[in-house]
């Protein structure tokens, strides 16, 4: 993103998904939290994104907007991160996908580990999955994002640290080269998910929460990040 296009988004009165940025119309409940709760007056600057990359400038223009400028599309970074964290308890899976998502992670998946003390049955899963995706398309708006983070969910941690760097104290750093990253449960890896995973990283000294963890690995992340 060039330094001209961060500054359109970031003074912006507004900034709304849409589900096209060719046409866009903001939906009733998108209608009242620009012109009401922001209270966005007209001729103020408000940018639409489809959360696929693409944005553009519009007005407000009496409780609608107005296309002001031409359709931009922002590449997605060249090595996508990726987040696992096996599922923790209460309302920490929306504290950790609004962060992650303002940080700007990819993909965050939430994992059932051999320790996990939260699962998801199915129909627990699509509630879940469908209010975390609710929360991420917020949190893109509140931070000025433009691509939408994929969330997926319960995905088991033996297929998934295939291909992840866990979080394991006493280890090496997280590296340039590092973009998949698993967050074990409160009660940590099991010796069958250590020997599965691909790698094995510290983040810090200090013993971490799920949903602390989580966010230093994304911000280490998405800051090296190509």
């Amino acid at each position: 993103m060039t330094p001209e296009t961060g500054e359109a988004l970031r003074r912006a009165a507004a900034h709304v998904l849409v589900e096209d940025v060719e046409s866009p119309v903001l939906s009733d409940e998108s209608t009242l939290h620009v012109f009401r709760s922001l209270r966005v007056r007209n001729d103020e600057l408000v940018t639409v994104t489809d959360g696929a990359g693409r944005w553009r400038r519009c007005s407000a223009r009496d409780d609608a907007i107005a296309i002001d400028g031409d359709v931009i599309f922002e590449p997605r970074r060249s090595s996508p991160v990726t987040i696992g964290v096996a599922i923790p308890k209460l309302d920490r899976p929306e504290w950790i996908v609004q962060k992650l998502t303002e940080l700007g992670v990819d993909r965050i998946v939430f994992l059932h580990a051999d320790r996990s003390v939260v699962r998801w049955d199915p129909d627990r899963a699509l509630r879940h999955v469908a209010k975390l995706r609710r929360v991420a398309a917020e949190a893109l708006q509140q931070s000025r994002g433009v691509w939408l983070p994929v969330v997926d969910g319960p995905v088991s941690s033996h297929v998934f640290l295939l291909e992840a760097v866990v979080a394991e104290p006493g280890c090496r750093a997280l590296g340039s080269s590092d973009h998949v990253v698993a967050i074990g449960p409160e009660g940590g890896w099991s010796t069958t998910e250590l020997s599965l995973a691909k790698d094995r990283a510290s983040l810090g000294r200090r013993v971490l929460r799920v949903e602390t963890a989580a966010l230093v690995a994304a911000a280490h992340l998405t800051a090296h990040a190509g």
